[in-house]
């Protein structure tokens, strides 16, 4: 079967998404990744756990203090890891939002607290400066004070395995009754909450350990409502998509689908309304599920999902924070900052989108972890970085200046040059799998459109008649033909297209010591 050329799949400009070299969307384009999803960490700890050792009413209690509960009662959540994926490669670490076919979007603190009930305001999620020069024996040592439980063995710094905590939780089990002093309740109540933090919510790569540094916090469990756990689990959640885009009580009983469940944030809807409890996850067609993505046209994006009736019907704690939720600020965990960039999609907040700015932080900021040095100057910046979380009152988008309204109507022109219009490349197939579709959509939209600049420019032969009549209908055919096929978007801006040797992979920046390929310094500003 014959393949049209090649159509260009952008960005046109790569003065924005200067990662492109190394971005896994580039890998899907020559081929490499074409069906390959990314890995599942494994989750099913903590729901094995709660199915065979009910929570007992005091440790309920507890947990629903802390403000954690709510994760507990949502349970196990079937994933589709074919639309993870394809997400995945449409998320850029340079502008934390998703480059879509109708523009930059992004999960925010909206969503966290409307969908899971973690609250958003409070204290930053960070560590004090003993916490970061403790030996694995002393956090073994804490571990002990804090939990009743020591692990063996040396190794692993400030790791511990979560089916030992799992192993010693169902030890202790059954000695959790009613007459259970206090102090054992804590212990216990620590211990899931470890397992909810290494199973689910900071979930490290292999899945199978949680750090030992969360005993700072877990000390006074009555403190843990005070500090934005939601930002926490965001900047968590960002930094996770920004390293995977780059390079290769007990569960609820089924409940009667389309009823309202006043008792829990929104998630519950559809995790039992979908059935989605199950303990198996979806498993699609990944060219197809990216294919769809690349065909995203403006009617089909839903830019604000939380109606004002939809969150009247949700607990309280789904909404308290709202007047934080347009919030510009860096959110914090630990010693990793990713940025809250709501300025880039207040379509998001029902207003119109202008040309966003620059990136303030450095593309490459996703590099850092918990095992990067921690010296006096990235110290000096962490503090910055906590002084402006603490302004987040005062850190929410005012309504565009003059200038910015100016840009409103531009800013499909622009996005169109810098984002990358594609994922997947409809030469790239295997046998008689599914072809992808959009790569000869584009084709053809770019093919009409220069028709459509061509009947322009003949009419501008005013000496001949005929010639100006012939350049309209031209024109016109390539309007209507465009506006069919829901580009019309294409009208409105002077296309700039480029033969793809000029774009291929486009320029990279270096990822640092030992992972760099790129050539180019790294632009933005601070640490991040």
């Amino acid at each position: 079967m014959a393949f049209p050329p090649t159509a260009h799949p952008g960005p046109a400009e790569d003065q924005l998404l200067v990662l492109q070299g190394d971005h896994r969307s580039s890998y899907v384009w020559e081929g490499q990744l074409s069906e390959q999803a990314l890995r599942p960490r494994r989750l099913d700890d903590l729901w094995e756990f709660i199915v065979e050792h009910p929570f007992h009413a005091r440790v309920v209690a507890r947990l629903q203090a802390t403000g954690f509960y709510t994760i507990f009662e949502l349970g196990r959540t079937q994933l589709d890891w074919s639309l993870i994926t394809a997400l995945v490669e449409q998320w850029r670490p340079e502008t934390h939002t998703f480059h879509l076919p109708t523009g930059e979007a992004t999960i925010m603190l909206e969503d966290v607290q409307v969908l899971y009930g973690l609250r958003v305001d409070g204290r930053a999620v960070t560590l004090p400066q003993y916490i970061r020069s403790m030996t694995r024996a002393q956090f073994l040592d804490m571990m002990g004070q804090f939990t009743g439980y020591r692990p063996q063995g040396g190794a692993g710094g400030s790791r511990v395995l979560l089916s030992a905590i799992r192993d010693h939780m169902a030890f202790l089990h059954p000695d959790i009754t009613g007459e259970t002093e206090d102090l054992h309740i804590e212990r216990y109540t620590r211990l899931a909450l470890l397992l909810l933090f290494g199973c689910v919510l900071f979930p490290n790569t292999s899945g199978s350990t949680v750090s030992m540094r969360f005993l700072h916090h877990l000390q006074r469990l009555d403190d843990l409502p005070q500090y934005s756990w939601g930002a926490a689990v965001l900047a968590y959640l960002y930094r996770s998509m920004c390293r995977a885009s780059m390079g290769p009580a007990p569960p609820l009983p089924p409940l009667a689908p389309g009823e309202a469940y006043m008792f829990l944030p929104l998630a519950s809807r559809w995790i039992l309304r979908c059935r989605n409890y199950r303990g198996s996850d979806a498993h699609h067609n990944l060219p197809l599920v990216r294919d769809v993505l690349d065909m995203l046209v403006d009617g089909q994006f839903i830019w604000t999902p939380y109606s004002d009736e939809l969150l009247a019907q949700l607990p309280d704690i789904c909404s308290i924070d709202r007047l934080l939720w347009s919030t510009s600020v860096p959110m914090i965990f630990f010693d990793m900052v990713e940025y809250h960039a709501t300025e880039r999609v207040l379509r998001q907040f029902h207003r119109p989108q202008p040309i966003p700015g620059e990136p303030g932080w450095v593309a490459t900021h996703y590099q850092r972890d918990d095992r990067a040095r921690v010296d006096d100057i990235y110290m000096g910046w962490l503090e910055q970085q906590v002084h402006i979380w603490e302004e987040r009152g005062h850190r929410i988008s005012p309504p565009p200046t003059f200038t910015q309204e100016a840009t409103i109507h531009l800013y499909t022109s622009w996005y169109r040059l810098h984002t990358r219009l594609m994922i997947g490349n409809p030469i790239h197939v295997l046998g008689d799998r599914y072809r992808p579709y959009v790569g000869r959509h584009e084709a053809l939209a770019i093919g009409h459109h220069h028709l459509y600049q061509l009947g322009q420019e003949m009419q501008q032969h005013a000496d001949n008649p005929a010639l100006v009549d012939y350049g309209w209908r031209v024109a016109q055919v390539a309007r209507r033909t465009l506006f069919q096929a829901r580009d019309a978007a294409r009208l409105e801006h002077e296309a700039q297209y480029a033969a793809p040797e000029d774009y291929h992979r486009g320029r990279g920046v270096p990822r640092g010591r030992g992972r760099a390929r790129g050539r180019g310094a790294p632009r933005g500003r601070g640490g991040w």
